[in-house]
């Protein structure tokens, strides 16, 4: 089991980072094989819309998503942990989306089988300051559609309201826990149907 995971937020240690390290530490210690990708720390600019990955299903842009593409198509689960800015993920977190432009291109108009044969599957952990009724609705179709585009199945995830201060989220009565349980369960190459995660993040 490779699990290759997408760390969104800027601040390094902050609530973000530790929900998704419970998660890493759970599916390591089941035996997957993780890799944690700070976003904040690799070059990756936003599509520019060229269309130069028409054709070919290959981004023309240089940067660090050159070597994150091939991360992507060898992973069996790709988690996604973002903040939420505005209603919606980090500015770096959505560039990562963008970029999987070149993705959509090889799946939907070259009509290119997965890599390696086989689909993945995706999921997505995210917080946010506020409490409101939406708060996640709108980050959730981005990133159900970036799994999409990528050759991944978006299984849900875990969400978090009322967490705005660094470290604020080892006071919540569970997330880390259930971040922790997820992983394990994830590593242990349980079903996805099992997995305990939530699907519809509204109150």
């Amino acid at each position: 089991m490779k699990i290759l995971a997408f760390q969104g937020s800027p601040r390094i240690g902050g609530n973000t980072d530790l929900l998704l390290d419970s998660f890493l530490k759970g599916a390591e210690e089941a035996g997957a094989i993780i890799e944690k990708i700070y976003l904040y720390r690799v070059e990756i600019g936003p599509c520019i819309e060229c269309g130069e990955c028409d054709d070919t299903g290959e981004c023309v842009i240089s940067d660090d998503m050159k070597n994150i593409y091939p991360k992507i198509d060898a992973a069996d689960v790709i988690v996604m942990a973002s903040p939420i800015f505005f209603y919606n993920i980090s500015s770096r977190t959505q560039a990562l989306v963008e970029r999987s432009q070149a993705r959509w291109v090889c799946k939907y108009v070259l009509k290119k089988e997965p890599p390696f044969g086989r689909e993945k599957q995706g999921i997505f952990l995210s917080l946010g300051a506020t409490k409101g009724k939406k708060l996640f609705e709108g980050a959730q179709r981005v990133i159900r559609y970036f799994f999409d585009a990528v050759y991944a199945r978006y299984e849900g995830g875990l969400f978090y309201r009322g967490i705005e201060k660094k470290g604020d989220i080892k006071k919540h009565p569970s997330a880390l826990k259930e971040a922790y349980a997820l992983g394990k369960a994830v590593g242990e190459g349980t079903p996805p149907e099992t997995w305990p995660l939530v699907r519809d993040p509204s109150p």
